[in-house]
């Protein structure tokens, strides 16, 4: 198969340092314009807060909605059966006249209910309308049979990329592969782990390969050298040595790479049991499977009852977030788990060896590739995660800190698209400022908002003793606290899918402490400002000021 060029970062020059400086440099201005505009005009000001506000509050209900949506469409789909999904596919035909003749069974049985539905009895009413929908699934899955591949010549890879975490908590994510609702014989396993982890870490590797190997069609670790020139100490670079050797042995296997569904995995992540008969049906289902990348929901509910309070909430709002970027498929970013056809990985030379951000960055490597063709597709299912812990309260802390900063380092992007949108012109300009837009928009919203939503209203009042013989400048933090009170009621919503959604209480906490889970919000405007904020404001001053950032694992510990 001929491999597409990579897209690569060109060497460093004056307008890349340039570029470098807009995603901090526009923040910075942003935060500080409010306080100068305070002495020179708190009208503008008064007037800027409430319109923010507004458009804040809005945006929380359309947040608040989607996620009820969303939780919707990941609830319906756990309660379907996958493995007969991918029946369908393997027999398409036979399944449409099969499912046709149930459908004729059940209206016959039941005289007249395509006619008078609306009389029908609930139970009725809805598995008619179920065998409906199945059947226009099968209708459409007829209809692209040619394109369609058999699942049952598809293998799963979970690659999973290990540094030196401890076998508390490898050991129960190669396990939780064991346990999934799909063919073991067409599951294979990657370990991919890093040499500079340590004799440890390497015999934790191969301890658990000859351990669970057996129960799988393959299962191999694989050690990334420390030291490559031109590599950057990162996820990338591990998952993309190891990607290399293992396309040449399932080329020397003669399977079609096309064949091949990659999923990255972090050594804490626990797939859902039915999560690969649903990717596979996504997959295989997929006309344009080549140009796509499939996004479950990463839930980080692995050790959430063990997690402090703080820790709890950005975690919850984490899983929300994607949950909710679901709904907004044009806007979904690859986001740690993740899958893409092992061809796709091959023709974009797999991922990137020189940022510390390789899932968000993997779009744009991709989307460059095949000229703005590219999307990510939601999988509505999950891959369970862990919250940040570490080995005492201070630590957490500070590790959810530096976490936060290394997520929000995908601003390096920013420049990176600037020049690879100048030199691609065959994507339309529409396509390539949209696709911007959403990247800066993002990054500057998590920098900005939270600041800008405590403090601003109050700037006036205290910076400018003129402000106060102004009326809309002495009621502004009045005006700006109702706003945001209607806001809150977002918030209401994460409680309720909070409580529903988490995993069954440990024994060896008492029942109030789901009292805590609901206090636990209260500290969100905290989380979202003391953590979220500046971290982006910290990776963003680092990237304007020429200080790269380098790749920090996240500390994982295991309260037993």
């Amino acid at each position: 198969m001929q491999t597409m060029p990579p897209v690569r970062l060109v060497d460093r020059s004056w307008m890349i340092r340039l570029l470098e400086t807009l995603p901090g440099g526009i923040t910075w201005i942003t935060l500080l314009l409010p306080i100068v505009l305070s002495f020179i005009s708190p009208i503008a000001v008064a007037y800027f807060i409430i319109a923010f506000d507004l458009y804040w509050t809005f945006k929380s209900f359309h947040i608040s909605f989607n996620l009820y949506r969303a939780y919707n469409r990941l609830h319906a789909a756990q309660k379907v059966d996958w493995s007969a999904r991918l029946e369908w596919l393997s027999h398409p035909s036979q399944s449409l006249d099969d499912m046709t003749d149930k459908l004729d069974s059940f209206v016959l049985s039941h005289r007249g209910v395509e006619r008078r539905i609306n009389s029908q009895p609930k139970l009725i009413k809805e598995q008619y309308r179920q065998l409906l929908s199945q059947r226009a699934v099968l209708q459409n899955i007829v209809a692209h049979e040619r394109l369609i591949l058999d699942p049952k010549d598809i293998f799963n890879v979970v690659f999973i990329a290990t540094y030196n975490e401890s076998i508390d908590i490898l050991e129960p994510s190669i396990k939780a592969l064991t346990e999934v609702d799909y063919p073991l014989k067409q599951l294979m396993v990657v370990i991919c782990y890093e040499e500079r982890g340590g004799p440890e870490t390497e015999a934790n590797a191969r301890h658990l390969v000859e351990k669970y190997g057996e129960q799988f069609a393959h299962a191999v670790a694989i050690k990334h050298p420390d030291g490559i020139v031109g590599e950057h100490r990162g996820k990338g670079a591990n998952l993309s040595y190891a990607g290399r050797i293992f396309a040449d042995y399932i080329i020397e296997q003669e399977i079609d790479p096309e064949h091949i569904i990659v999923t990255s995995l972090d050594a804490d992540h626990r797939p859902a049991k039915n999560y690969f008969n649903l990717l596979t049906y996504e997959y295989a289902g997929d006309p344009n499977r080549l140009h796509h990348s499939y996004q479950p929901i990463p839930m980080f509910y692995n050790n959430i009852w063990d997690a402090p309070a703080p820790m709890r909430v950005i975690a919850l709002g984490n899983s929300f977030w994607t949950l909710t970027e679901t709904m907004r498929p044009h806007r979904l970013r690859n986001f740690a788990a993740h899958a893409q056809g092992l061809a796709t990985l091959i023709q974009t030379d797999f991922w990137s060896v020189t940022t510390i951000v390789e899932d968000g960055h993997q779009f744009w490597r991709t989307y460059f590739a095949f000229n703005g063709d590219h999307q990510v597709m939601p999988v509505y299912t999950s891959v369970y995660q862990d919250a940040v812990l570490a080995d005492s309260y201070l630590k957490t802390f500070k590790v959810q800190y530096l976490q936060l900063r290394r997520w929000a380092w995908g601003c390096s992007d920013i420049p990176f698209v600037i020049r690879n949108m100048v030199k691609s012109p065959s994507i339309s300009i529409g396509n390539r400022i949209t696709q911007f837009y959403r990247l800066f928009e993002s990054h500057f919203s998590q920098a900005t908002a939270p600041l800008i939503l405590t403090f601003v209203a109050y700037l006036p009042l205290y910076l400018n003793p003129r402000a106060s013989s102004s009326i809309l400048a002495q009621n502004l933090p009045n005006i700006t606290s109702g706003i945001l009170t209607l806001a809150s009621i977002g918030i209401i919503f994460m409680i309720f899918f909070s409580l529903i959604s988490l995993p069954p209480r440990p024994k060896r906490y008492r029942k109030t402490r789901v009292l805590g889970m609901i206090a636990q919000w209260i500290l969100l405007p905290i989380t979202t400002m003391g953590f979220s904020s500046f971290a982006a404001i910290d990776a963003q001053t680092r990237l304007m000021l020429g200080k790269p950032l380098e790749f920090y694992v996240t500390e994982k510990a295991v309260k037993k």
